[in-house]
Parts: C-alpha cells; sequence; structure tokens
C-alpha cells in the first residue's frame, strides 16, 4: 500500500507541475497581449487587467525580461515596453 501511495502521490504531483506550467504559460501569453495592445502600459494596470497581484506581475515581467522575450525602453514613467520576436 505504502508504495502504491507514493506512486499515486507522485502522479499528483507531476500533474500538478503541468497544471502549474500551463497556467504560466497562459499568463505569460495574457500580458503579452495586453503590452501589444499597449505598450505604455503600467504593471499596476497590468495587475488589474490580468488579475494578477501586482507582484505576481512584476514576478511574471521579470521571468520574460530574463527569457529576452520582452524589454523595457525607457524610463519607469514614460517609457514603454517591447515585445521581442
Amino acid at each position: 500500500i505504502v508504495v502504491t501511495l507514493k506512486k499515486a502521490t507522485a502522479a499528483v504531483e507531476k500533474e500538478g507541475q503541468k497544471t502549474r506550467e500551463k497556467t504560466r504559460e497562459k499568463t505569460r501569453e495574457k500580458i503579452l497581449r495586453l503590452i501589444r495592445e499597449n505598450p505604455e502600459i503600467t504593471t499596476s494596470e497590468l495587475a488589474g487587467k490580468s488579475g494578477l497581484t501586482l507582484k505576481g506581475v512584476e514576478w511574471n515581467i521579470g521571468r520574460m525580461k530574463k527569457k529576452g522575450l520582452i524589454k523595457r525602453i525607457g524610463p519607469d514613467k514614460g517609457g514603454h515596453w517591447e515585445v521581442q520576436g
């Protein structure tokens, strides 16, 4: 029984990882779409329109910048986003 539970637990965890990655991908696509629609959008506006917290938007933006998906041009105030590729 213990082995079965471990296998079941591992399968549930693997499925949970897949679900989290799909959710993150959808979130990234939503943020990218919003940036394409309005390159001057603020992180606060992204949070409001995406349903994420401000910290969640900042975390996603940080990851997308590291991956080279987006780039900030100019200062925080008065600058704009560029979607790469």
